[in-house]
């Protein structure tokens, strides 16, 4: 218990941390919702002194007097009212605004595991509706909880000055209508992570459909999607019926306990009124002031609904912002700096490679075993293995996307883990076996690897790359905006235009995941002479199924279950009759 606690401490320090920017403004907000409550009090005190004095005690030139104070209280509280929720209203906008542009800074921090466990609907849910409701916070709840509590106190003061029996009676009800809060909030904080969290869930099942929505046409799934979205949709529905069913048994209940306070004052106060302890008057002030003891504790059910739902989606926020990424920089970390420094131990990148008994473990699985070898600068290496052999581990390990679970890598003779991350990433390109494109135009996704490159460095890159070949026929050539993920171009099409990016991006260490799977014999024949082109003074990696890929590899590695299994060049590995090699050689040459 204490550690949730100190955990809440914590998530509204960091909500506070970016409230604070805005904290004169909020304070201004605050001032002026005071101001406006108090003012509250006014009109009815004024109505009861124009029952007494003017209607009953005859004195008839006040009535003007008391009329303007209401209608310039009644003025000044709309102008103070409008100005402290425009002041919310932008505060918690830009605190949105922060917070949003914070937390995806730092997802852009977070590694290749933490996005394989995070589903896309989850993450647009925290970073979209979850901010809302803090967004909401700010600028309604907030000062909504300021006002509703001012009032109740400044009616509670008003009415005992005149009268503490009456008063008294009114808040007979408070008891009852506080344990019925503790009640509903003890049940309604699950029922809101229950929602948002089968939100999420609803995001990321319409994420998924839209994203293969030409899966599911080529394979007529249209039915299957259906009822898969409709378990989630009606899940959904169910959780949410669950949560409006817990305020309406509490809701409700409280309304009633408020509105015997009507009966209360025309019995007491009549009885009061009639025995000459109170006048007309004030029975009138009391009337005007019954909204000010009724809203407050109405509006209390309300606000606690609002505050767990906050405290749910904040929660969650706070858990993304705490996360923290298990790949990180070490201390003194080499990059760029320690070069231009002129540091002796550390010289620019040659293309180096060593893998020494490496193995790597995902989720408890062993996906490679005891993996060594060694690549001079500017050699070849191609890497061949059946599928889920642990190929593109290799890729994603000298990438530093996850660290081995035993042995190392070194680049140049260094650890991978003593290089910054960035600059080691710089010095590292590669094209991923799933092409992805932003949804722009052409130039700008070749551009992306170098976004200073000029006109003619990326239609070099693009001859290279033999989107050449095609870009003529795209409405407007390099400005053509692909869809989102490259929907309008061919697979080859998208492979080739990665592959034009990773030519831009001219990284010491290239590495080629099946960059040619998706394009004809001819093109690959074309784009292994480009590979070969740009590969002069650097260290490629190409993976691949293909064993005419390899035709310009210096030598070749075979995976197979994670293991090398076979090693050495082309020739000398056609020769061994019984290898996997040998096998898919054999196999893609038969014909």
């Amino acid at each position: 218990l204490f550690s949730i606690r100190y955990q809440v401490v914590f998530m509204f320090k960091w909500i506070w941390s970016y409230v604070r920017k805005y904290r004169y403004w909020m304070m201004l907000g605050v001032l002026l919702t005071i101001t406006v409550s108090a003012l509250n009090m006014v009109n009815p005190s004024v109505s009861g002194r124009i029952v007494d004095r003017v209607i009953t005690g005859g004195e008839h030139n006040l009535l003007i007097k008391f009329v303007l104070i209401m209608i310039c209280c009644t003025f000044i509280k709309a102008v103070f009212r409008y100005l402290y929720q425009l002041i919310f209203e932008h505060c918690s906008q830009n605190v949105m605004r922060a917070m949003r542009q914070d937390l995806y800074a730092h997802i852009q921090t977070l590694d290749f595991s933490w996005f394989d466990k995070s589903p896309t609907g989850n993450v647009m849910t925290l970073l979209t509706s979850d901010l809302d409701m803090v967004r909401h916070f700010v600028a309604w709840s907030f000062y909504q909880i300021i006002e509703n509590a001012l009032i109740y106190i400044f009616s509670i003061a008003v009415s005992m000055q005149i009268n503490i029996k009456l008063t008294l009676a009114f808040m007979i009800v408070a008891p009852f209508v506080i344990f019925l809060i503790w009640k509903f909030k003890i049940q309604i904080r699950p029922s809101h992570l229950s929602v948002r969290d089968q939100f999420a869930v609803l995001n990321t099942r319409a994420g998924e459909n839209i994203a293969g929505n030409r899966v599911v046409k080529a394979f007529v799934r249209e039915e299957y999607e259906k009822e898969k979205f409709d378990i989630e949709n009606t899940a959904y529905c169910n959780k949410n019926i669950e949560n409006a069913d817990i305020r309406i048994k509490y809701i409700p209940a409280i309304e009633a306990i408020c509105g015997t306070l009507p009966i209360v004052l025309i019995l007491f106060g009549g009885y009061l009124v009639m025995n000459g302890k109170m006048t007309l008057g004030q029975i009138v002030t009391f009337n005007g002031l019954m909204w000010a003891f009724t809203q407050p504790i109405n509006m209390f059910g309300i606000l606690v609904d609002n505050m767990q739902r906050f405290s749910a989606c904040a929660q969650r926020l706070y858990e993304l912002h705490c996360t923290k990424p298990q790949i990180v920089n070490a201390k003194d970390a080499i990059d760029d700096m320690n070069i231009a420094t002129g540091d002796s131990q550390i010289r620019e990148f040659i293309g180096q490679v060593e893998f020494h008994n490496v193995s790597f473990a995902y989720n408890n699985i062993k996906v490679l075993k005891n993996i060594s070898f060694s690549v001079r600068p500017g050699m070849t290496v191609g890497i061949l293995g059946p599928t889920g052999s642990g190929k593109s581990t290799i890729a994603k390990l000298l990438c530093r996307y996850y660290d081995v679970t035993e042995g190392e890598i070194l680049v140049d003779g260094i650890n991978i883990r003593e290089y910054d991350l960035q600059y080691l990433r710089k010095n590292i390109g590669i094209t991923m076996q799933d092409v992805f494109l932003f949804s722009d135009s052409v130039i700008e996704n070749i551009r992306f690897a170098n976004p200073n490159a000029s006109f003619a460095e990326v239609e070099k890159a693009a001859e290279l790359a033999r989107v050449k070949d095609f870009i003529g026929d795209l409405p407007d050539g390099y400005e053509t905006v692909v869809g989102e993920r490259g929907v309008g171009l061919s697979g080859g099409q998208k492979q080739r235009i990665a592959l034009a990016r990773l030519f831009l991006a001219n990284p010491k260490i290239m590495i080629l995941d099946d960059t040619t799977s998706a394009v004809d014999t001819k093109t690959e024949e074309r784009i292994r002479k480009s590979i070969k082109e740009q590969s002069v003074g650097h260290t490629s990696f190409i993976i691949s199924h293909r064993v005419s890929s390899f035709e310009n590899a210096d030598f070749i590695l075979v995976i197979e279950n994670g293991e090398i299994t076979q090693s050495g060049t082309h020739k000398e590995l056609i020769a061994q009759q019984d290898g996997y090699y040998n096998h898919v050689y054999k196999n893609q040459n038969e014909f």
